[in-house]
C-alpha cells in the first residue's frame, strides 16, 4: 500500500505536470495547438499506432458510402489525467464538426459535402485550411453552417455542420443564391420601368385629350366672339351701302 508521502508526491507531480502542459499550450497558436492535441490524443488513446502511420487512402465515394470516422479506442483507465481529458474533449468536438466540399459544379448550385478523412482531420484541412477540396488557402477563412444530408449505417441522416471557406470559395458557396437574387432584383427593376412607361403613356394620352378639349373650347370661344364682329360689319355695310357702285 502506498504511503501518504508517496501519494502526496504523486499528486504534487501530477499538478506540476498539468501546469507545465497548460503553460506550453498557452504559448501555441490555434493550428500548432491543434497538432499538439492530435498528437497527444494518439499517444494517450492509440498507443498501438505510430505517429508516422500512413493513413488509408479513400475516395470521396468511399467516404460518403461508409461514413468514415476515427477509430476510437476506449479508455483503459477511468482515472485519466487532465491532459488526457483535455485532448479527449477536443477530439470529441472535432468528431463530425467540419465537412469538406466539392465545388466543381457550384454555378448550378450543386455543392457536394462529405465528412473529413482522418488524414484531413490531422492536417487541419477543413478547419485551418479552406474546406473546398480543391483549395489550400489558409488566410481569410470564415465558418458557414450548412445542412449535410448523408447516408450512414443504412439510414438517411441530416446534420448541421460547419464548412470553413476562404473568401473566394465562400462566393462559390453562395453563387446560385446570389445570382437568383440579382435576377429577381433585375426583374423587379424592369417591371418598375415598364409600369413607369405605361403611366407616362397614360399621362400623355390624358394630356392629349385635355389639349383637344381645350382646342375645342377655344374654337367655341372664338366663334362666340366673332358674332359681334359680324354684327358690326353689317352695321358698317349699312352705312356704306351705295357708296361703291
Amino acid at each position: 500500500m502506498a504511503s501518504f508521502a508517496s501519494l502526496k508526491s504523486a499528486i504534487f507531480d501530477r499538478e506540476e505536470k498539468k501546469q507545465q502542459y497548460q503553460a506550453h499550450i498557452r504559448g501555441l497558436n490555434a493550428y500548432d495547438r491543434h497538432k499538439k492535441f492530435i498528437k497527444d490524443y494518439v499517444g494517450f488513446y492509440g498507443k498501438e499506432k505510430s505517429s508516422s502511420i500512413r493513413w488509408p487512402v479513400k475516395t470521396d465515394q468511399d467516404t460518403l458510402r461508409e461514413g468514415y470516422r476515427f477509430i476510437r479506442s476506449e479508455e483503459d483507465d477511468m482515472d485519466t489525467s487532465w491532459e488526457q481529458r483535455l485532448v479527449k474533449r477536443y477530439y470529441d468536438k472535432l468528431f463530425k464538426e467540419y465537412c469538406i466540399a466539392d465545388m466543381s459544379y457550384y454555378k448550378s448550385g450543386k455543392i457536394g459535402l462529405r465528412w473529413r478523412t482522418e488524414k484531413e482531420v490531422v492536417s487541419g484541412k477543413g478547419q485551418f485550411i479552406c474546406g473546398n477540396k480543391h483549395c489550400d488557402e489558409k488566410e481569410g477563412l470564415a465558418s458557414y453552417e450548412v445542412n449535410f444530408s448523408y447516408f450512414e449505417a443504412g439510414e438517411n441522416k441530416q446534420a448541421l455542420v460547419k464548412l470553413v471557406a476562404c473568401e473566394r470559395c465562400a462566393e462559390k458557396l453562395n453563387y446560385k443564391k446570389r445570382k437568383e437574387k440579382e435576377q429577381s432584383e433585375k426583374r423587379e427593376r424592369e417591371e418598375h420601368r415598364r409600369r413607369k412607361r405605361n403611366r407616362s403613356r397614360s399621362d400623355e394620352d390624358t394630356d392629349s385629350e385635355d389639349s383637344k378639349e381645350k382646342r375645342r373650347e377655344g374654337k367655341k370661344t372664338s366663334a362666340s366672339t366673332s358674332k359681334p364682329k359680324e354684327d358690326d360689319d353689317d352695321h358698317f355695310d349699312e352705312f356704306l351701302e351705295g357708296m361703291f357702285p
